[in-house]
């Protein structure tokens, strides 16, 4: 079984999810940095950003105040600030404890069933953007499901600093792929080459609700886990972006 079809997958879920809370407000595009902090201090994440982070905080927050000055679009701010954020909590997800670990992918997926009611092509734009574009989940999720996303990105961060921060070791990680190889198989029996789509997503356009569909089967599979072992899969899975 390609160990490299979970990997691949979460990689660009996760991606696209950062943008996420790198949002910013069309209607302050020209306000001051000052202005711009205070938008986004009121996003849980960022404020652990500010804590954690204090020389990235203040680069993002130079970069995105150049690249509104120089009046880029909303979507070309996102994709220089995402990379950043994303190696961030891609590392915070190796130390952070089950709980949160499991809870952070939980509502990954309750997004993107969310995005799939909105469109097929916006579910697939959403996981992948670098295929056909990519889309503002901010633009499309209810305010409730937007503030538990946020909010499960700050405790997960913080978490991975407290005092039951989790170490990964190689036995995890074998446990991981262990625990992980009767998903893909199962996967595999039920939609035959099509789970290829997971790995090479370029080659899935016109096959956008299948792709959708089988990255939630996929994940549902996962959670469905004991959290030790979901976690496990889980920090395996984001491992390589770290």
């Amino acid at each position: 079984m390609n160990k490299t079809w979970i990997r691949i997958v979460v990689v660009t879920l996760l991606a696209a999810v950062v943008a996420f809370w790198v949002y910013f407000d069309k209607q302050r595009q020209h306000t001051p940095e000052q202005q711009l902090d205070t938008t986004l201090n009121a996003m849980p994440a960022w404020q652990v950003i500010k804590e954690q982070e204090p020389v990235l905080h203040q680069r993002i927050i130079d970069q995105m105040a150049a690249l509104q000055k120089a009046g880029e679009p909303e979507q070309k701010i996102i994709d220089t600030i995402q990379p950043q954020i994303l190696h961030l909590q891609m590392s915070r997800l190796q130390n952070a404890p089950d709980a949160n670990v499991v809870n952070y992918m939980t509502i990954n997926m309750e997004q993107t069933a969310a995005i799939q009611k909105v469109s097929d092509d916006a579910c697939f734009r959403f996981l992948y953007p670098a295929v056909k574009g990519g889309v503002n989940p901010m633009r499309m999720l209810d305010k409730d499901l937007m503030t538990r996303r946020m909010q499960a990105d700050a405790d997960m961060m913080r978490a991975a600093y407290g005092k039951n921060r989790h170490t990964v070791t190689p036995e995890e990680r074998e446990a991981a792929v262990t625990d992980v190889r009767p998903i893909m198989k199962t996967l595999a029996d039920k939609y035959g080459e099509d789970i290829q789509l997971l790995q090479m997503p370029e080659k899935a356009v016109g096959k956008e609700k299948l792709s959708c569909d089988m990255v939630q089967e996929m994940w549902a599979k996962v959670l469905a886990l004991p959290e030790q072992k979901a976690a496990g899969v889980i920090r395996l899975a984001v491992s390589e972006v770290e």
